[in-house]
């Protein structure tokens, strides 16, 4: 028996994470308001009230998933005595981003068990969408349906690397061949259309009903929130290192574990290609960055009690549910 010491405490900087979570609020509401706004506080104009409305259920519902997020993770920490920081909120303040790059917490001290890894690998993300769900819901309730026309989808995608990597060789062969160019196409109008998933769609079918064909959503500010808590749900759930799928993995398989990374980082490098380029960013961080190792518990002879089995089968479900092939996709026409 290692028998699991009392962690010792940090010092306390709750003024810090109370700071960071401010700023994070400042930098997403306006980010909303660059990105869908109407008006924006520091122009003329000044702010519109419908804006700012929209904006603060952007912000707030994000944070909350969020929050909620790496509450879960702090709770069960703490309920194994494991040493661990409250949520360190991340604001990005760079214009065309949704203005943070989510929250995290910080393990101090080392997980005791396999059922203690699986209850704080798995405490973030359930925590996340049992906030994340009733927002979705309730958001989609006060969202509007309209008339639009079916957006074609190819293969490979106009955003994959394959295709973007033909263009520019199309474009490189043109400057040394001394071609005139090709008519570029003129657009009048813009989309930015966010990735369906089986929780989106199933949702939508019980807030919305069927849509006809034809027919498309402009979803409310809490909406938009809310499907950003499930990307986030489905990149930490992602198999991979020490990423929460990875702890779920590690809890199940062992140093067998590594394989599956291995094999997720293929499926992303496969996105890459032939999907959309986007995914190459998280298959650097989850390959080079996260890594595909995991460090063994104190106690790895204690066995995985069933219970934490049907945990981890539950969020494969969730990692099924939040899958999306294309997370945001820009259309013009």
């Amino acid at each position: 028996m290692h028998p699991v010491s009392a962690p010792r405490p940090a010092p306390a900087r709750v003024w810090l994470h109370l700071l960071l979570f401010a700023v994070t609020l400042g930098t997403t509401f306006l980010a909303y308001l660059l990105l869908f706004g109407r008006s924006f506080p520091f122009s003329g104009a000044g702010l519109l009230a419908e804006d700012r409305t929209q904006a603060l259920f952007f912000s707030g519902s994000l944070l909350a998933i969020l929050g909620s997020h790496e509450m879960g993770h702090y709770v069960l920490a703490r309920w194994h005595r494991v040493d661990t920081s409250l949520p360190y909120f991340i604001p990005l303040p760079v214009p065309g981003s949704l203005g943070t790059l989510g929250a995290v917490i910080r393990l101090r001290g080392r997980i005791p068990t396999r059922n203690a890894l699986v209850d704080i690998g798995a405490a973030g993300p359930l925590a996340g969408l049992v906030v994340a769900l009733p927002l979705l819901y309730w958001g989609l309730l006060h969202s509007t349906v309209v008339d639009s026309p079916p957006v074609p989808s190819a293969f490979p995608g106009e955003s994959s690397l394959w295709v973007l990597g033909q263009d520019l060789l199309r474009w490189v062969m043109e400057k040394l061949t001394q071609a005139p160019p090709a008519m570029e196409p003129v657009y009048t109008s813009h989309q930015t259309l966010f990735g369906d998933n089986l929780v989106m769609k199933a949702l939508t079918w019980l807030a919305l009903g069927p849509l006809p064909e034809g027919k498309d959503v402009v979803v409310h500010p809490v909406v938009m929130a809310a499907w950003f808590g499930l990307l986030v749900t489905l990149l930490n759930l992602l198999p991979v290192g020490q990423l929460d799928g990875g702890h779920l993995t590690f809890a199940v398989l062992g140093p067998k574990a590594r394989h599956v990374g291995q094999g997720v980082a293929a499926v992303l490098l496969f996105l890459t290609l032939f999907v959309t380029a986007s995914w190459g960013l998280w298959l650097v961080v989850a390959s080079k960055v996260v890594g595909f190792g995991h460090p063994e518990v104190l106690r790895p002879e204690e066995p995985l009690s069933a219970s934490r089995k049907v945990i981890c089968a539950l969020c494969l479900l969730a990692l099924v549910g939040c899958a999306m092939p294309v997370p945001l996709r820009e259309v013009w026409s």
